[in-house]
């Protein structure tokens, strides 16, 4: 039996995500009451298939009954259920203006005086035992519906309990860091191809920039220090029953260096990983590298040349 909680802020894709799920064959039931969540795996355990169950639990909840989940969850893993919880998060301004599009109550305000601002705070404060449960953590601000379902499948639907999935992310600071990173490294430090007008327009998947950056040893040196440190800590996480890592790699823009490093890291990572997941957030790119693959990722192949998947 596998199952899959999802939880999250009222608007962040909680809906999207349990469609993405049922689509690829779960058992998918919305807004299961907390306290029914032992009896519901008890009574499909005992049909004696092996069933894929997915549940989505949120502040819609009874009272009290949230404050009961850590302790729920707690025993199943004494039973050794396989589960995981996935917790869908959204930045606060961006969920205000959702409402105020679709012009949907929020779950607090229907019994309630709260206004839509005052419900979406009092939500994530219920909801921060869930979160500190989750075993991933997911930032749609900026994901389409089809990058969210598609982020399910990839990571969620295919996720096996004895493997740890690492993400490796890009982005640029001037756009904020991503609210589901477990790790961030700064690489504003290094030189910067936005300073030369021949090289703006590249990114750090280009060869141009790869040329640039690795031609200072300073890249090469935070390179090497960066995967010396993830090289060392990723096996005490996964021993540690982790089983997603989000690591995010920052400079100014998200276009050249930190592309550049996230790139570079995944080439060394892939090999003793298996896959590794890469994310490109400003480019608007999301594939796997595969262990296959890794040897050719950074090249001098044109980037429109190189396959987008492994």
């Amino acid at each position: 039996m596998q199952l899959v909680i999802i939880s999250g802020r009222s608007g962040s894709g909680k809906s999207i995500a349990l469609q993405a799920l049922e689509d690829l064959g779960y058992y998918a039931i919305d807004n299961l009451p907390a306290m029914l969540l032992g009896s519901l795996v008890d009574e499909i355990r005992d049909q004696g298939d092996r069933t894929h169950l997915a549940v989505s639990i949120d502040a819609r909840n009874l009272p009290g009954a949230l404050e009961r989940l850590p302790a729920l969850l707690e025993e199943l893993r004494q039973r050794k259920i396989d589960f995981q919880v996935i917790y869908l998060t959204t930045d606060a301004r961006i969920l205000l203006e959702r409402y105020s599009a679709t012009r949907r109550r929020h779950p607090l305000t229907r019994d309630s005086e709260m206004t839509l601002e005052e419900a979406i705070n009092k939500e994530e404060e219920t909801l921060e035992d869930i979160r500190d449960l989750a075993d991933l953590l997911i930032d749609t601000s900026r994901l389409s519906v089809h990058d969210l379902r598609r982020r399910i499948t990839d990571q969620v639907a295919h996720q096996r309990s004895d493997k740890l999935t690492l993400t490796l992310e890009s982005f640029g600071y001037k756009r904020g860091v991503p609210l589901d990173a477990d790790l961030v490294f700064d690489v504003r430090c290094l030189p910067n191809p936005y300073w030369d007008p021949t090289l703006r327009q590249f990114t750090g998947r280009d060869a141009d920039i790869v040329a640039f950056l690795s031609s200072y040893p300073i890249v090469d040196a935070m390179s090497n220090d960066i995967l010396g440190w993830l090289e060392r800590w990723l096996p005490a996480y996964q021993n540690s029953q982790r089983s997603y890592m989000t690591i995010a790699i920052g400079c100014t823009g998200g276009q050249h260096r930190s592309v550049y490093m996230v790139e570079k890291l995944a080439e060394k990572l892939a090999p003793c990983m298996g896959e590794v997941q890469l994310r490109h957030r400003e480019l608007g790119l999301h594939f796997t590298l595969s262990k296959q693959s890794a040897a050719t990722l950074i090249s001098s192949t044109p980037t429109n040349e190189r396959p987008e998947t492994s």
